[in-house]
């Protein structure tokens, strides 16, 4: 492990006014994406959409990072470049998801743990090869009767720290991805009562498994009422819920966390992310950045519809996507940035 080539690259990928795009669904669920814009989701549709987003000129201006699925960081533009020299060039540092995915948890049915460690260390040599330099594992909680329980949340993390340890011993930054879902009707308490229990337990096994907590990151969600809740939070309570929930349970001494826009809209996860950066001070250890997926793709990807004549409409507006969620990165993010 080289700690000093790890740390730089994390703290490269929470520079001021930057953050990560997650590009690194799986085929079911770029199929689900494309389809519900009317693209047929062969293999060429989903290279020709990630390649839209890949070679937007001027992205690197506020994105640091793009996270890839095996299938894409193995393609090429239609220039025969490949995707992560693309990257490069617009000085993006390439990342790659590892997981195979959530399946159902042996006896307990309703909860779920994340599969893919046989064989990792031997796919994270290739993906450093093939140019990664970062990696990203997601596991879910979710919220419902007598759920998550105390089994599910073990079983993640200790799979969360298998994958950090492995990524770090392949030179590969690890993105943590301990995601309490917003679906359901709780309230905002109750998802700060999950999540505080959930970080917690992940940074017991990050620490028992000997992380090198300066070369990772967080992706955790905000602190938020349910999806299905009546009355749900205000971004002011996002934010206040959020950065004391973290302040309880984060290590200072990782270099930041990249939020996982988990659902929310475009606009409520610009919102959220600018009013938990207004609430930054002196206090706050970490950057507080940005790991979006549908928050910076569903517009562009509306607009493009597979219509190789509105790509570069589409480009745009996946640039000023980047550029109001960067500056809500910032929180100095402002409605009036949206009109137009």
């Amino acid at each position: 492990m080289n700690r000093e080539e790890l740390q730089a690259t994390a703290q490269a990928l929470v520079a001021k006014s930057k953050g990560i795009v997650a590009a690194d669904e799986s085929d079911s669920t770029i199929a689900r994406r494309l389809k519900s814009v009317n693209v047929d989701p062969t293999e060429e549709n989903r290279r020709s959409w990630r390649q839209l987003l890949i070679t937007a000129k001027g992205s690197g201006n506020y994105i640091s990072g793009i996270i890839l699925f095996d299938e894409t960081i193995r393609q090429s533009t239609d220039a025969g470049q490949t995707f992560v020299d693309a990257l490069k060039s617009e000085n993006i540092i390439p990342g790659i998801k590892v997981d195979k995915g959530a399946k159902a948890l042996a006896n307990s049915p309703n909860e779920t743990v994340t599969e893919g460690l046989d064989g990792l260390r031997e796919r994270l040599q290739e993906y450093y090869e093939l140019g990664a330099r970062f990696t990203k594992w997601r596991a879910v909680m979710t919220i419902g009767d007598s759920i998550p329980t105390s089994y599910c949340i073990d079983v993640n993390a200790h799979a969360l720290g298998r994958f950090a340890t492995l990524s770090q011993e392949a030179g590969l930054v690890p993105i943590v991805e301990p995601e309490v879902l917003m679906d359901g009707g709780h309230d905002i308490k109750r998802c700060f009562e999950i999540t505080e229990a959930t970080l917690q337990r992940v940074f017991e096994e990050l620490h028992s498994q000997s992380v090198f907590l300066g070369g990772m990151l967080l992706k955790p969600n905000m602190v938020l009422s349910g999806s299905e809740a009546s009355g749900r939070a205000s971004s002011q309570d996002v934010a206040e819920h959020t950065i004391d929930c973290f302040k309880r349970t984060v290590p200072a001494e990782m270099p930041g966390i990249v939020f996982l826009s988990g659902g929310q809209s475009d606009d409520e996860a610009t919102v959220n992310l600018n009013a938990i950066n207004q609430m930054v001070d002196s206090a706050t250890p970490w950057q507080l950045s940005f790991s979006y997926g549908r928050g910076l793709q569903a517009t562009p990807l509306k607009i493009w519809s597979g219509d190789s004549s509105k790509v570069s409409n589409a480009q745009q507006a996946y640039l000023h996507r980047a550029k109001v969620t960067s500056a809500a990165r910032d929180g100095v993010y402002k409605p009036e940035m949206d009109k137009g």
